[in-house]
């Protein structure tokens, strides 16, 4: 049985984030960005132009860690799908609690066979249905 959808943020250590290279996480930890929660933080405090400046990245790049922070709040999403969220088109949690459960569903398994071709690691559309729940408690 799914749990229950809930308002709580997750926020994760910043080393778990996807796509950090060595040289990205001792700019962000420099910068006093040591979990998720921390880079939501500075990207909402901060103009993302200045902060990436700051942090010596590409503001694309900073783009990126800030979508997958954002989706990683997600409870049920956490850092084991916020990037394949981010692969399949899903840029925010607003954009997340406003997606059909099955369509995502459809985008999320084709995304999967075609990259690394195992169905079963695709997440069912019950977690995707609570992913959709969990970001619009968020968005409230």
């Amino acid at each position: 049985m799914a749990s229950p959808p809930t308002r709580r943020r997750a926020s994760w250590p910043i080393e778990q984030l996807p796509g950090l290279d060595k040289p990205d996480l001792t700019a962000l930890k420099q910068h006093g960005i040591s979990s998720t929660g921390d880079l939501l933080a500075a990207a909402r405090s901060t103009p993302k132009q200045q902060l990436a400046a700051t942090l010596q990245v590409h503001p694309q790049r900073l783009a990126k860690w800030v979508v997958l922070a954002e989706l990683a709040q997600v409870p049920g999403v956490g850092m084991q799908y916020c990037g394949l969220l981010l692969h399949a088109g899903v840029s925010s949690c607003a954009q997340l609690a406003q997606m059909p459960a099955s369509r995502l569903h459809k985008n999320l398994l084709r995304l999967q066979v075609a990259l690394l071709q195992k169905r079963e690691l695709c997440p069912t559309v019950g977690e995707v249905t609570q992913w959709i729940q969990q970001a619009r408690l968020i968005q409230r």
